[in-house]
C-alpha cells in the first residue's frame, strides 16, 4: 500500500479513532433499543457473543501493537457490547416457555 504512506501516522491513529468512535455509538445505539424495548430480543445469541469475542481480539491486538485507535475504541466497543449481551440475556430469563 505504497500510495498510503504519504500520510502520517498520526493522521491514521486520529481517523482511526474517529471510525472506531463512530462504531461504539452505532453499538451504543443497539444496547439503549433493547434496553428500551419491552419485547423480547431479536438478536441471535451468536450474534452478541460473536461481537464480545471479535472486539476483545482487537482490544488486545490494539495493547500488543500499541495502536490507541484499536485499543481505546475496542475497549469501548467491547464495554457496550457486553452491555448488550447482559441486556438480552435478561430479556430472555424474562420470556417464560409456553407449556403445550
Amino acid at each position: 500500500m505504497d500510495f498510503l504512506d504519504f500520510i502520517p501516522v498520526n493522521i491514521f491513529e486520529g481517523i482511526g479513532t474517529f471510525a472506531g468512535l463512530v462504531a461504539c455509538a452505532v453499538v451504543a445505539v443497539q444496547v439503549v433499543k433493547e434496553w428500551q424495548d419491552k419485547n423480547p430480543s431479536s438478536l441471535a445469541m451468536v450474534y452478541v457473543v460473536g461481537w464480545v469475542i471479535i472486539f476483545a481480539f482487537w482490544f488486545l491486538y490494539g495493547i500488543r501493537f500499541r495502536a490507541i485507535a484499536l485499543w481505546l475504541t475496542n475497549s469501548i466497543a467491547l464495554l457496550l457490547q457486553l452491555a448488550l449481551l447482559v441486556v438480552v440475556l435478561r430479556k430472555r430469563k424474562k420470556v417464560t416457555p409456553s407449556v403445550p
